[in-house]
């Protein structure tokens, strides 16, 4: 019977994945090669399962030697994985990592080339990002918010929470349903906004309107949220006429730095947006977050920071994340939003990490959406379903490491005379 490849690219193909891993190779991961052959150990109970679909898929891996290579080598099926993802990118980061001597890597190199080249991809209907313009120009960034949201919100419906949010949830303990903690979250960023009925919100990247919906039917405020998604706009519209809301709570297409109030704001709240704003324009962010905030009012800013361990900037051609998923996003530490905030004229009145919440989200995501595969590819192709499984499965690894954190910020823009109007303690928030 014919087989696909040779013993000779098989040979090679092992001896490589010696090389890379020798004895490293994380005991919950196990290789399968095109053949059925099982790398290190076919006896051991494993998590995950790297399926090698022909024999130049470590070429097809490795060749280019950066990240968007190895992702698409994932998207386009060079490779597969079976299995619990997110234990896989332990093998990755060996992979990227800088412990081999040059002499190890020139030999591997030559290893890889000597298997076939990759056959030829197909078309996806979701190609990279190709933005023009200037990084962060209004135009840029509603292009930037299309790529990723604009996809179909069915898709996103299938693995959401019942009321679409796509930020971490706040779990009261591991086990808490998906819908349940994220009905914790939006209840606790009321809480810490201290809400009273009357008062105005105003929501910077709304998303499909959950919080402005929640907050103007929990908490009897005026609120009106804003996004640069037209599909999100609509979806909201909907949902606000569905739940008898629209005479206080409305969604608009507006760009944030389009924004203003003829009176302004009793409180503003900004969740999973930060990240589309950019190191370069957080002073504009901050500027107009306190312009748009009443003296005495309060802005939470719920955003995602690199880790401790994460480098502050990537370069844009070799970032997977770049390319496939968040095109111009940018991740910042923490101390230097604060320190933006501060010099923009807010006060720092709390500050809480969400970090082990943001992995449980995200393990709830990856499980939901692998388990509706087949009706997913009713909305998206096979690529595009990958991008998505990929990098909600390595965002669960990094929050679990601590090289991506998210914070919740609590500013208050103090009064002429200096008076924040803010509690003495914090006891309210959990009443």
């Amino acid at each position: 019977m014919k087989t696909d490849g040779t013993e000779e690219h098989k040979r090679i193909t092992l001896e490589v994945l010696q090389g890379m891993f020798g004895d490293h190779l994380p005991e919950t991961v196990r290789v399968r090669l095109w053949d059925g052959t099982i790398w290190p150990d076919p006896s051991a109970r494993t998590e995950a399962e790297i399926v090698l679909n022909h024999p130049s898929a470590i070429r097809a891996m490795l060749q280019s030697g950066t990240e968007v290579g190895l992702g698409e080598a994932f998207l386009y099926d060079d490779f597969n994985v079976t299995g619990n993802l997110e234990t896989v990118f332990e093998t990755a980061d060996e992979i990227a990592g800088p412990t081999r001597s040059w002499g190890d890597k020139i030999h591997l190199g030559n290893l890889v080339r000597k298997l076939p080249h990759p056959p030829a991809r197909a078309t996806p209907r979701r190609a990279a990002a190709s933005l023009s313009g200037s990084v962060h120009s209004q135009d840029r960034d509603r292009n930037a918010i299309a790529y990723h949201y604009d996809v179909s919100n069915d898709f996103y419906k299938l693995w959401l929470d019942r009321r679409m949010v796509y930020s971490c949830g706040y779990f009261r303990s591991p086990e808490d349903p998906l819908d349940d903690a994220q009905e914790h979250k939006l209840d606790l960023i009321c809480r810490k906004l201290r809400l009273r009925p009357g008062q105005t919100l105003l929501d910077i990247g709304c998303g499909w309107g959950a919080l402005v919906a929640f907050a103007a039917a929990n908490y009897g405020v005026h609120a009106t949220g804003i996004t640069l998604s037209e599909p999100q706009v609509e979806y909201a519209a909907e949902l606000l006429e569905s739940l008898g809301l629209s005479d206080r709570a409305q969604v608009s297409l507006l760009d944030y730095r389009a924004a203003t109030a003829t009176d302004p704001y009793d409180a503003i709240v900004s969740v999973g947006m930060f990240e589309h704003v950019g190191r370069g324009t957080l002073p504009v962010y901050f500027h107009k977050a306190f312009q748009l905030v009443k003296p005495g009012g309060v802005f939470l800013n719920h955003g995602i920071a690199s880790g401790a361990a994460q480098q502050e900037s990537r370069d844009r051609n070799t970032s997977f994340s770049q390319n496939y998923v968040f095109p111009d996003g940018e991740l910042v530490p923490i101390s230097t939003t604060l320190r933006i905030a501060h010099k923009s004229g807010f006060e720092v009145r709390d500050l809480e990490s969400l970090r082990e919440h943001y992995q449980l989200t995200l393990r709830h995501w990856v499980r939901r959406l692998e388990s509706n595969h087949d009706e997913a590819l009713r909305y998206v192709d096979e690529p595009t379903y990958r991008v998505w499984r990929l990098f909600m499965a390595g965002g669960a690894y990094g929050f679990g490491g601590g090289s991506l954190n998210v914070y919740q910020a609590l500013f208050v823009r103090p009064t002429d005379r200096g008076s924040s109007g803010v509690p003495l303690t914090r006891e309210d928030w959990y009443e």
